[in-house]
């Protein structure tokens, strides 16, 4: 598209309530907001490696509009690895400015204060999609990777998964913390974000648990 066309486009985008459900919920995961004009509006970007390839080809389907590329491989590093990753951008846009401003302080990401307020099981469904885990074969406990997030960051994190229901606490790890959500609220767990869970990640969270789990 040309210019002057991308701009009369970007003006007939709004976001949805699903669509902001998702946005808030890969922000509480792997995506991150970019701005190139002080913050007057900002672009999504997700990038996953590719064995979550479907995953983030759905991202790209529900948010589909505010795309006008599809999804293309690059070279990424984890923990000084290199990977083979696959990634999209939106269009730079005005809604997107208000989630710049609450993930954002001083160009570090953040936990909303208000992130209590705006989550949804949707939103839960999509952050553990992006960034979750089960803690093992052997567990019936769930794992959030929030190493990045600081300590007051992961008590509001605690606190959405607690106004849930869920019991959660810290993990401390060496290269920061963990939530861990007690396999006592695995069934309840499952029963939020199940419904929104992709068939290709259903593999993060079986709908049925044992303690002990055979081995394959």
């Amino acid at each position: 598209m040309r210019s002057r066309t991308i701009e009369a486009y970007k003006t007939t985008l709004r976001l949805t309530d699903v669509q902001r459900d998702i946005v808030v919920g890969v922000l509480l995961g792997d995506a991150h907001l970019e701005t190139q004009n002080g913050g007057r509006s900002y672009r999504l970007k997700v990038e996953q490696g590719h064995r979550h390839a479907e995953y983030v080809r759905h991202l790209y389907s529900e948010l589909r509009e505010w795309v006008l590329t599809p999804p293309k491989q690059k070279m990424g590093k984890t923990k000084g690895v290199i990977t083979l990753n696959l990634a999209f951008q939106t269009v730079s846009h005005e809604e997107l400015a208000s989630y710049g401003s609450l993930f954002y302080r001083a160009r570090r990401k953040v936990v909303p204060e208000q992130i209590r307020d705006i989550a949804t099981a949707r939103t839960l469904a999509y952050w553990f999609m992006d960034d979750g885990s089960m803690k093992s074969r052997q567990s019936k406990g769930v794992i959030f990777n929030t190493q990045a997030y600081d300590s007051s960051d992961i008590r509001r994190l605690i606190d959405v998964l607690e106004g849930f229901g869920l019991e959660a606490w810290e993990r401390r790890q060496s290269d920061g913390i963990q939530i861990y959500v007690s396999g006592s609220s695995y069934e309840q767990f499952a029963e939020l974000v199940g419904p929104y869970v992709i068939e290709a990640m259903r593999y993060k969270v079986p709908l049925t648990r044992r303690t002990q789990l055979p081995k394959r």
